[in-house]
């Protein structure tokens, strides 16, 4: 199948993919995420979504782009393909400590739910778009502004995380988790935001003044080490200026 490629992810704590593009096979990915490619790999930009996610023309392609700056990813993707007669291998690696996350998107209705900035690369037919979120709660108190990305897809789509990756499945239950923690969840579940206790919990507890909520049914997945907190925890150590 023409969205079918083989692949490899290298390293522990610092991880990075290798993909084997068959003759004539595309990829996409973040601008900036590429590592490596073999010769005989092309690349072009592109301005928006990979999938046209905001619709067809020039319009369309604005308004993908701004769904993706919004989402604090870059208003390009690029596009790699194989020109060659013979496999070649492209490598991506995410720009800070953690791991990458495989999703074969048909085995998850085709439309996850994703932190903003956790797309790294995926089938050149995905479609990246802005999740609105209803609350003005969410939008406030998130940690995520107003929105998460939608990410669409029927083939491969990959994702970095912070840290290590955790999966939960939900069954019809509640998780309340710090909203930097998530890297991405299924369609069918609800996302909130709720008060992190009372008054004294909220102000001293180390832990924020909201949680994120997820409930439903279907799969959570979790990171260890937000890039934002290891950023502020690498800002504290600091030597101060004068």
């Amino acid at each position: 199948m023409a969205d079918e490629f083989t692949y490899r992810i290298q390293g522990d704590d610092m991880q990075l993919i290798e993909v084997r593009l068959a003759p004539g096979q595309q990829m996409i990915g973040e601008a900036g995420a590429m590592m490596y490619m073999e010769d005989g790999v092309d690349f072009d930009v592109t301005f928006g979504s990979g999938g046209g996610g905001g619709g067809g023309g020039i319009m369309g392609a604005i308004r993908s782009a701004g769904s993706r700056v919004l989402t604090g990813e870059s208003m390009f993707v690029t596009h790699y393909t194989n020109n060659t007669s013979s496999e070649r291998v492209l490598a991506f690696s995410s720009e800070a400590p953690g791991k990458i996350l495989p999703l074969t998107m048909r085995d998850h209705g085709g439309e996850i739910t994703a932190q903003r900035d956790a797309f790294l690369c995926a089938n050149p037919d995905t479609k990246l778009s802005i999740a609105f979120q209803r609350s003005l709660g969410r939008g406030f108190f998130g940690g995520e502004g107003f929105i998460l990305q939608r990410i669409e897809s029927q083939g491969h789509v990959f994702l970095s995380a912070g840290g290590m990756i955790i999966e939960k499945e939900l069954r019809g239950d509640m998780l309340r988790v710090d909203s930097g923690c998530i890297v991405a969840f299924e369609s069918q579940i609800d996302y909130d935001i709720q008060r992190a206790g009372n008054f004294k919990s909220m102000m001293f507890g180390g832990e924020g003044l909201f949680l994120a909520t997820l409930r439903g049914h279907g799969k959570v997945w979790l990171q260890s080490m937000p890039v934002g907190r290891l950023a502020d925890h690498i800002l504290s150590k600091a030597p101060s200026s004068q």
